[in-house]
């Protein structure tokens, strides 16, 4: 398996603990009750996130964002497994993209400002970067 399909499948499963990271505290504070029901706007008062903690409403809106991250890593990889364009830098950006999804989360969760942001975009221009050297 190339560098740039083994990260993907690492940025999955770093995917799946983002989840468990939020789920777990969320259903303890908010119960089963609302958080597996069907979440009608006409039944809850407000968005069930804005129900939540601080630091729950930060992992969900953080998993949320390496959702999007995550859409244009894998079309990076799968551009650049397909066009048979890997190289070592784009080995070295997969592993930078996963590098600051790891770090995004307690960024987001402690609000470190202005670090969450620069932490971002770190996995934004590696995952840019990767794009654009498939076309060269």
């Amino acid at each position: 398996m190339t560098p740039e399909l083994t990260v993907l499948a690492l940025a999955g499963v770093l995917q799946g603990i983002q989840f468990c990271l939020m789920s777990i505290p969320a259903n303890i504070e908010l119960g089963t009750g609302k958080t597996s029901s069907p979440r009608d706007p006409q039944r809850l008062s407000k968005p069930l996130m804005d129900q939540a903690s601080v630091g729950t409403g930060r992992l969900f809106r953080a998993m949320n964002n390496h959702f999007e991250a995550l859409i244009m890593f894998t079309i990076a990889v799968v551009v650049i497994t397909l066009g048979d364009k890997g190289t070592g830098f784009s080995a070295a950006c997969a592993w930078a993209y996963l590098g600051a999804r790891v770090l995004y989360i307690p960024a987001y969760y402690f609000g470190w400002a202005p670090w969450r942001s620069l932490i971002w975009f770190v996995g934004f221009l590696s995952t840019m970067l990767m794009i654009i050297s498939t076309l060269f």
